[in-house]
């Protein structure tokens, strides 16, 4: 149940992230009311999950799942570029989250 929670909070991790750039600096209300409440789930599942995680394993999966996300959305919706050694990085993350979610 743990690692659910994880998965989900690392999902509202990216939700906040992509939500920043749509929040134009703050100054859109709707998206900015969305953000900041992606922000509170995601922490909120986080602090859950720590009941029964190790927090360095948590955290680094929690970001894991966020940065991993955020660069895919990046390079999808914002039109960001998709060079090969970018994608090969992301693997690199992918394979780091695996590899802590097997050694816990």
């Amino acid at each position: 149940m743990a690692w659910t929670l994880l998965f989900f909070a690392g999902l509202f991790e990216i939700g906040w992230a992509i939500g920043l750039k749509y929040t134009d600096g703050f100054s859109k209300l709707a998206p900015t009311v969305l953000t900041v409440a992606s922000m509170i789930v995601s922490l909120a599942l986080l602090g859950l999950a720590l009941k029964a995680l190790p927090v360095g394993t948590a955290y680094a999966v929690w970001t894991g799942i966020g940065t991993v996300g955020t660069a895919l959305l990046g390079i999808g919706l914002l039109g960001e570029p998709a060079t090969a050694i970018r994608l090969a990085c992301i693997a690199l993350i992918v394979s780091g989250i695996m590899g802590l979610k097997f050694a816990a």
